[in-house]
């Protein structure tokens, strides 16, 4: 008989938490978990799922304009903030149960309630305390607001996600993903949208061809740009909020979103009285297997601040569970991981950008290919997509490939197996491609641009 009430208590019910109950309970494990909102996490609740949903609807607009260049005739279109909001509220409820079930299924224990660490063994839950011989921390993180004065005025991206009303003027500062994507969703669905960024241009770290491409198609759809400059403080006025910038210039909006950042979700967690380690921001310190700096602490997904995304919380909250209660090795491989960016026009990424890629290989050859989508010639759109694929000469592997353009993260997913799998150019070249689709554009590239 164990002296433990689980094999396993995880504090964080998202993404990776989930997961790496399911896995280890389906291993054999006594598994409980504790939440302190909703199941589902940061994605399902807050995150990619519901921002997604937003993004789908704010296409329509150009939807309903392209329309005419292929014979349609519209009549009058009116767009409804709050039956759009009930819509995805409805859609989160319903996955908000099925991550319910999942748990239920697996046999994993649900403690609604905020975890804290009492000791290396010993979990808090609303005043109750648990005990396991393996404790798993999957809190994530939370958005945070620069110390402004009248920053208390804005609002993050939890909160966008429940506004009231569109809001006619809106300023979003930051230039990440989160930023361009909901830049995008309030200018398609008809705000007047101001984007703020205290550096040059949006998307850093991304490929730079990627970040200019993304900066010409938000402009092109209307979207204020204001690079070198950042808000120094928000007053509340009559009209809405005043925002007075770094560069004393002033103006006035109904909303501000700050999209400047999220924090790993450590406060209040007890890291300390159970002697767990952190680092820069907070984070909380692993080694390849997820452990941290106490032997049966472990750590996955946002809050270790490594690959902050959604699938690599899955694919860390699998691999531990594998490890540690399925008998295999799995370390965690963050190589060559895919990403996606949903802002309009969208991103698809994998492997190195140019910038890297010079700094890690002797030789280097860029492929590069700009080119109007099918869909926008009779709509009559300007926009031209791009595709990117970078190769080390010396062994002739792809080492990158980026898109930007009409369905880049579903092109780009499938050739991030290739990029995985270590296949060469020649490979590419071999492939035979789909016609007419932008996608071919990948496997004919024949002259490079550089090297």
């Amino acid at each position: 008989m164990s002296r433990f009430d689980y094999d396993l208590f995880v504090i964080g019910a998202g993404s990776g938490g989930v997961r790496a109950s399911r896995i280890a309970a389906g291993h054999g494990a006594r598994v409980g978990i504790c939440e302190e909102s909703r199941v589902g996490g940061t994605c399902v609740i807050r995150g990619c799922v519901p921002k997604k949903l937003l993004v789908y609807a704010s296409q329509f607009a150009e939807h309903f304009e392209d329309a005419t260049g292929y014979g349609w005739e519209l009549g009058e279109t009116k767009f409804d903030w709050q039956a759009l909001i009930a819509a995805k509220d409805r859609e989160i409820d319903r996955l908000n149960g099925i991550y319910h079930k999942l748990l239920d299924n697996a046999g994993v224990e649900l403690h609604e309630g905020r975890g804290r660490l009492v000791d290396a063994h010993t979990v808090e839950v609303d005043g109750r305390r648990l005990t396991a011989e393996k404790i798993l921390i999957a809190v994530g993180g939370r958005p945070w607001k620069p110390e402004i004065p009248g920053h208390e005025l804005g609002i993050t991206s939890d909160e966008a996600f429940h506004l009231d009303a569109l809001p006619r003027r809106i300023l979003v500062v930051g230039a990440g993903y989160i930023a361009v994507e909901f830049a995008g969703i309030f200018a398609g669905m008809g705000s007047e949208v101001t984007l703020a960024y205290r550096r040059d241009l949006v998307l850093r770290g991304f490929d730079e061809d990627v970040r200019r491409a993304v900066d010409a198609g938000m402009r092109g759809r209307g979207i204020d740009i204001r690079y070198q400059v950042s808000p120094a403080r928000l007053e509340k006025r009559d009209g809405g909020i005043e925002v007075t910038f770094s560069d004393d210039s002033t103006a006035e909006y109904d909303q501000v979103m700050f999209a400047t950042g999220r924090s790993p979700y450590t406060w209040e967690l007890g890291l300390e009285e159970a002697g767990v380690k952190t680092g820069p921001g907070n984070r909380i310190e692993v080694d390849d297997y997820s452990r941290t700096s106490v032997d049966n602490i472990f750590a996955v997904g946002d809050v270790t601040d490594r690959i902050n995304l959604t699938p690599v919380a899955l694919m860390e909250g699998h691999a531990f569970a594998d490890t540690q209660f399925g008998g295999m090795d799995r370390p965690v491989e963050h190589a060559d991981t895919p990403a996606a960016v949903f802002s309009q026009p969208p991103v698809g990424t994998v492997g190195l950008t140019e910038a890297k890629a010079r700094e890690r290989y002797a030789d280097v050859r860029v492929f590069r290919s700009e080119f109007t989508p099918m869909r926008y010639t009779l709509a009559g759109r300007k926009e031209k997509g791009v595709m990117k694929l970078l190769v080390d000469v010396a062994s002739d592997r792809v080492i990158g490939c980026h898109m930007v353009g009409l369905d880049a993260p579903e092109i780009v997913q499938g050739f991030a197996v290739a990029v995985r799998a270590g296949l060469t150019k020649a490979d590419f070249d071999r492939t035979i491609g789909i016609h007419p689709t932008a996608a071919e554009e990948l496997v004919t590239l024949r002259s490079p641009v550089s090297t």
